[in-house]
């Protein structure tokens, strides 16, 4: 799955405004236990046979037979389960999940040598864990198969989760219903009564009517259609293979679609409304040479005879990998070829590759609970870079991988964060799994150990790991399990890889034993991530590490040690050399003395690195001498990690501030844009404390430092994807920072578009500036709400969207967050990133908070607690803040929420994030207010 607030594409979002890394995590609360402290009761009153979250085990379901008919006039639906199921104890009572269904009639049949036997069930509900028990008149026999039959009833939600519906609005202004599925993680129990638990495996079959008028699509293949009665049709669906629930999925719609075939046969259609279907072409053609690639590079068939994509009108995440029907967010999927950016290229490239991958690394070999996750999400996210880095090399989208682990690690330094691997149970808990933990951080430790292993050995291991569980659930040991030796000498001995002797010191290791799963454990079931302190005396390396944690150092110790894969290049040799640190402390010996050594090459390593006594400065030296004698990657982690030492106090704000001088001189977008993160963030601060003059100086410094790369900009859609994205990017940025000819030439282009009713078309990759400065007149943002409404390019609508969260206009973002919050003129869907833009705005955020606080209750109901939705909101209205004032209004209001709001990780995440701003102003204002009037700047 894709969730947005965690893994938006480098695309519409505006992320030059929103400044402090969205931080999401997973929180273990301690309204959550494993059991209630009374025995429960159903909701008749009648005690109630279970009292744990988790089900049972010793009953499984074998094969669903589901009927769906929804009706979409009166968005009800009814339907009929029948699960065969078998006990591996004598029970008289079967637990299942059930939300918000009623239940008419539940049976029990089993054959009897030539007779069906059919037995009423009692059942008993009990909606605080979202289960129902079926109660036996005689235990069920060990082994034997028993169908049990449902019978039920539901509405279809409202809440974009479960069997819910959506509409659209066609070019003559019709609005047409649909109903779609998103199950994951724990939404299938509203569909259908079903054992919503990922290790319960089962095949289904499953039979959907509907009208006439409408199509009927679902993971496999139509077998056939039959006629129930007049204006009433039932489509049968071919079974699945073994799947969890939550990849169960079934859509009833208008949609059109268009489709081609795979190398291997399997054809790929992608489904969407009937006006936009024109903007499907680039995401089919991509899916087919995606899934190509991954036929080949897991040397796994893709198991089903169809992979569907469709984009879904309402839809809260990103993207979702039901196995072959994969439902996506529109603007995640159309492409168009007039309106649609480089980085929706990007984008949409990267979200068809993440749910790809899903169909081996997630509905193949699925995690045994949520609480390993991260086995399908970190996966996911980096075949992303693994794929497209093959398929469509001209999107580079290694420029943009190592940004995701330097936003994780934002959050990977909160006391707040956690493990890869943590415990979960209720609903909530497991929403709160979908973050930058989970994805971006799992995703950068796999690359360090491909890096470390080498790409063939790390590949093999996959496929091994895949091929032995297929159909089948895993825990995070049975993939360091399957982590192979390379096939060059080296040896498998008591479950480590070693080598000979004469490995040399430049080796992937030095003569010791690789044990993957010891190592690997220290990467997924501590949190955070290691500082290593680099002190050079003649030819020895002093290398030490400790755990990174902002603030100052207080002297406590967590204890926690990493098995590091040091990676470093000097002065003297390019040659990548490798070292693998395991004790607090160790020393390594060059074979000469050097000016400059450079830790963790390529960014490839998941820690950051500080270079003491004059290490800073050398290597500072170096980015202002001759910045291209390392790579990219390597100048864009100097600069992270610079200012990642001023947040705990090696290193002072204004050796940092130095450092990032040479970006005059620079063009490489991994570089400026990583400066961009940790310059923009300053004045947003500042924006919120009324710090004007030292504010605007700020702004000035940023665009005097890039002004060459920024007047270098033609307002064109031509070059590099990695180009037209910096443009994009550099221009926003000039025209928000009021940069005179970036706001001209604004002004003239929206004058023109205006004039011209809409229809002149505009470069692509201008637009979000163009539509930045034309919103701050009254005219120009009623203009851009009325295109808003008739435009059919999710592009466009989106950046409409970020134009109109960024008026200085009281009134009119008033407005937005009314009527986007209803839903009706603009989609609900919509809601979160225009309050977190509305939130990051000058003017606004005193709004979006007080939205926030006064419409809590209401938000909780339509984005669940935990889910990615709600972080975003939380942090998007809250973590710019730092004053005290706010920080005790920040935790007056969560402290008076029920337990169940207040508890949530975000809460304590916003919290430790305000703290970290007030301390971090306090001490860093005056020296930036200083360091801005210093000589330096003046050769700018």
């Amino acid at each position: 799955m894709i969730s947005l607030s965690v893994k938006w594409p480098l695309g519409t979002t505006p992320f030059l405004l929103s400044s402090l890394s969205i931080l999401l995590t997973v929180s273990t609360p301690s309204w959550c236990q494993s059991r209630d402290t009374t025995s429960p009761r159903s909701s008749n009153g009648s005690p109630f046979p279970w009292d744990k979250i988790r089900l049972p085990e010793h009953i499984s379901p074998v094969h669903y037979d589901l009927m769906i008919h929804a009706n979409l006039t009166t968005l009800t639906f009814e339907g009929t389960t029948q699960i065969e199921i078998t006990a591996g104890q004598p029970t008289s009572t079967i637990i299942l999940h059930s939300h918000h269904l009623r239940v008419s009639q539940a049976t029990l049949k089993r054959n009897v040598g030539e007779r069906l036997t059919a037995e009423p069930l009692r059942v008993l509900e009990y909606p605080p864990h979202e289960q129902i028990a079926l109660l036996a008149p005689e235990p069920l026999a060990v082994g034997l198969p028993y169908t049990v039959v449902i019978d039920y009833s539901g509405a279809l939600s409202e809440h974009l989760n479960g069997f819910y519906k959506s509409t659209y609005r066609t070019k003559e202004g019709e609005v047409r219903v649909l109903a779609s599925t998103h199950f994951e993680p724990t939404a299938a129990r509203m569909a259908f009564p079903c054992f919503d638990e990922p290790a319960f495996k089962a095949n289904f079959s499953i039979k959907i009517r509907r009208e006439p008028r409408h199509l009927a699509i679902s993971n496999m293949p139509l077998v056939k259609s039959v006629t129930v009665s007049e204006g009433l049709i039932e489509d049968h669906f071919d079974v699945t293979v073994k799947m969890s629930t939550y990849l169960v999925a079934f859509i009833i719609s208008d949609f059109k679609s268009v489709s081609k075939m795979t190398k291997s046969g399997i054809k790929v259609s992608v489904y969407a409304v009937p006006d936009k279907i024109h903007q499907a072409d680039y995401a089919l053609d991509a899916a087919v040479t995606l899934l190509d690639f991954y036929e080949d590079y897991f040397s796994i068939p893709y198991p089903l005879p169809k992979q569907d994509l469709a984009a879904i009108p309402d839809f809260e995440v990103g993207a979702m990998e039901n196995w072959g029907l994969i439902t996506y967010r529109e603007s995640l999927l159309l492409f168009d070829a007039e309106k649609s950016s480089a980085s929706n290229k990007l984008g949409i490239t990267l979200t068809v590759s993440h749910e790809l991958a899903h169909q081996w690394f997630g509905n193949l070999v699925t995690m045994e609970w949520w609480n390993d996750l991260w086995l399908n999400e970190g996966f996911a996210k980096f075949m992303e870079f693994v794929s497209v880095t093959v398929t469509h090399p001209e999107l580079k989208v290694e420029d943009y991988f190592f940004g995701k682990c330097f936003n994780v690690m934002e959050v990977d330094a909160l006391n707040s964060s956690h493990p890869v691997s943590t415990a979960v149970e209720n609903s909530a808990q497991i929403r709160e799994m979908f973050d930058e933990v989970s994805y971006e951080k799992g995703a950068c430790i796999l690359n360090m150990l491909r890096d470390y292993l080498s790409a063939d050995v790390f590949k093999s291991g996959i496929v091994q790991y895949l091929q032995k569980y297929s159909y089948k659930n895993t825990k995070n040991e049975d993939l360091w399990n399957s982590m192979i030796c390379p096939a060059d000498g080296t040896q498998r001995m008591d479950g480590f890889c070693s080598r000979s002797s004469h490995s040399s010191s430049s080796s992937h290791w030095r003569q010791e034993g690789l044990d993957v799963k010891t190592m690997m454990n220290t990467w997924t079931l501590q949190k955070g991530f290691p500082l290593i302190t680099i002190t050079v005396r003649g030819r020895n390396v002093h290398m030490k590490q400790e755990h990174y944690r902002k603030g100052p150092d207080d002297g406590s110790e967590t204890g926690y040690l990493w098995h590091v894969p040091l990676t470093f290049i000097t002065s003297k040799s390019d040659s990548v050399q490798r070292f693998l640190l395991k004790t607090k402390t160790d020393v390594l010996i060059l074979p000469e003395e050097v000016e400059w050594i450079k830790f963790n090459v390529g960014m490839n390593g998941y820690y950051i690195v500080h270079y003491e006594d004059d290490g800073w400065d050398s290597l500072s030296g170096l980015l202002r001498g001759a910045h291209t004698t390392i790579s990219s990657n390597d100048r864009a982690s100097l600069i992270n990690n610079a200012f990642q030492l001023v947040s705990n106090g090696k290193l002072s704000i204004e050796k940092a501030l130095d450092l990032t001088l040479y970006l005059k001189h620079e063009t490489e977008i991994m570089p400026v844009f990583q400066g961009l993160n940790e310059l923009i963030p300053m004045y947003k601060l500042m924006e919120k404390r009324d710090m004007k003059e030292v504010e605007n100086q700020f702004k000035a410094f940023l665009t005097r430092l890039l002004r060459d790369l920024i007047d270098n900009q033609t307002w064109t859609d031509e070059g590099s994807v990695s180009q037209r994205m910096l443009r994009s990017r550099l221009l926003l940025l000039a025209c928000v920072c009021k940069y005179p000819p970036c706001v001209r030439r604004a002004e003239a282009y929206f004058r023109q578009w205006k004039e011209a009713g809409g229809n002149f078309s505009l470069p692509t990759d201008v637009t979000l500036a163009v539509f930045a400065v034309g919103v701050q007149n009254p005219d120009g943002w009623d203009f851009l709400y009325s295109k808003y409404q008739s435009s059919l390019s999710n592009t466009e609508k989106n950046e409409i969207e970020f134009a109109l969260s960024i008026s200085q206009n009281k009134e009119k973002l008033q407005w937005l967050l009314d009527e986007s919050f209803k839903g009706d003129k603009i989609k609900l869907q919509e809601f979160p990133r225009i309050l977190s833009a509305v939130g990051r705005n000058p003017v606004g955020y005193p709004l979006a908070w007080q939205f926030l606080r006064e419409n809590w209750d209401t938000l909780i109901q339509k984005f669940e607690p935990g889910s990615s939705s709600l972080t975003s909101m939380v942090m998007g209205t809250t973590s710019q803040f730092s004053t005290r004032a706010r920080l005790e209004e920040v935790k007056g209001f969560f402290s008076s929420l029920k337990e169940n709001s207040s508890q949530l990780r975000c809460i304590q995440q916003t919290i430790e994030t305000i703290e970290e701003n007030i301390r971090w102003m306090d001490k860093n204002f005056e020296k930036i207010r200083v360091w801005l009037q210093s000589e330096k700047l003046v050769l700018l």
